[in-house]
């Protein structure tokens, strides 16, 4: 395979400048803010979220997956229990959120505790998805392996068939988590490399309290 490098290729970032004194008191509502700023400028997929788990040899794993509700607890997402990352939370609660919004040259980094859901939250998201997409949870062993794709299409045809025009009910292996954020950190871009990191994080009084980082 023939090298390649990448030292060259870098941008100069002069999009906006963070400064605490603009921020919320309240990270949740900050976050919101930025979401939909988010939303205006139409970057693709803006509540897609990287999502960093521990392995049960203590390696990281990330992948991506979507915000579906953010509120006073914290930042939920949905997924098959018997998958790898719903697996490793439940033995290690640790977790981490990335949304990379790089249009506006900005990042959010999430570090907290993931919690399960309640069964009936759970079964409500689930039974307001697309019927398809139903079919599939119930088709798909989430990180599992499989022969082939064949495989995959076959077993959702087995599954559209055997619920015909019926609801279809929520697996027993569904099931959703919050991340309780522990710390929050809002990234701007900034000139010559200078970018602004503002990091919100709880005092011993549980007041959320606002730090400058270093880039």
């Amino acid at each position: 395979m023939k090298e390649k490098s990448f030292t060259d290729e870098r941008k100069d970032y002069r999009l906006g400048r963070l400064r605490k004194k603009d921020l919320s008191s309240d990270p949740i509502d900050q976050f919101y803010l930025w979401l939909n700023e988010a939303f205006v400028a139409k970057i693709a997929e803006p509540t897609a979220m990287s999502l960093a788990t521990v392995g049960l040899d203590g390696s990281p794993l990330l992948r991506t997956v979507l915000l579906k509700r953010v509120d006073h607890r914290g930042f939920i997402f949905f997924t098959n229990l018997k998958s790898r990352k719903a697996s490793q939370l439940q033995k290690n609660a640790t977790a981490a959120l990335l949304f990379p919004w790089l249009l506006l040259e900005r990042q959010v980094i999430i570090t907290g505790r993931a919690q399960p859901l309640s069964s009936t939250e759970a079964s409500e998201y689930f039974l307001s998805r697309p019927r398809k997409s139903q079919l599939s949870t119930w088709a798909s062993p989430q990180s599992q392996i499989v022969p082939s794709r064949t495989y995959l299409e076959r077993e959702w045809e087995i599954i559209e068939s055997k619920f015909g025009e019926g609801e279809i009910p929520v697996p027993p292996f569904w099931g959703g988590f919050c991340v309780t954020p522990q710390t929050i950190e809002f990234w701007q871009g900034g000139q010559h490399r200078l970018h602004d990191r503002l990091q919100y994080r709880k005092d011993t009084q549980n007041v959320w309290i606002i730090d400058r980082l270093a880039p």
